[in-house]
């Protein structure tokens, strides 16, 4: 089953050039402070979402790989909790299942040099296919948030930006989107 037209036109409301690819190996093993956070599985899964993800820093090969949609101008929550960027998805993912290697979406903050910086990604499953009313879904341990103004239910991994406010929070306080032509301001 694939999304309405509809959902893609709410996905989107929802929501160059890039860096060089990561080449650290530190970045594709698990973290002594995740482990001790979410235990060894959760952290040894983070480090497969680096692994897999690591070469979208460069936008292009996101790009080509799938991630094309712009889904949303560049977020900031208008309380002050944070940016979140562009979302880029790959449409083709949206289909009601969420896998630690396959994010819905690429999340990219704006940089001063006109650059796309990797910071995240989401995990999103429309109501459509999980309902509102259900449990909500579980991903990492964490359990997604319901995304009403979207329809959908989300969950983040800050995996490639710091997030003092948590590595699963939906807002990053170190996020902005002063570098952006295009924001959309909502709280999530």
């Amino acid at each position: 089953m694939k999304p309405t037209a509809t959902l893609l036109a709410g996905i989107a409301l929802l929501a160059g050039c890039g860096e060089p690819v990561s080449t650290n190996t530190a970045d594709f093993q698990p973290r002594a402070a995740e482990t001790q956070s979410f235990g060894a599985e959760v952290s040894q899964q983070l480090a497969a979402l680096r692994r897999v993800t690591a070469s979208f820093h460069d936008f292009k090969t996101g790009s080509a790989a799938g991630w094309s949609t712009q889904i949303t101008p560049c977020m900031t929550d208008p309380g002050g909790a944070g940016g979140m960027g562009f979302h880029y998805g790959n449409t083709g993912l949206i289909d009601g299942t969420a896998s630690v290697e396959k994010p819905q979406l690429l999340l990219y903050e704006p940089e001063q040099n006109g650059r796309l910086r990797l910071v995240a990604v989401e995990y999103i499953i429309p109501y459509t296919f999980h309902a509102r009313a259900a449990a909500p879904p579980v991903l990492f341990g964490q359990q997604f948030a319901q995304v009403d103004a979207f329809q959908l239910w989300g969950l983040h991994a800050w995996v490639w930006k710091d997030n003092p406010s948590g590595i699963f929070a939906p807002w990053n306080p170190q996020v902005n989107c002063a570098n952006a032509s295009a924001t959309l301001s909502m709280s999530h």
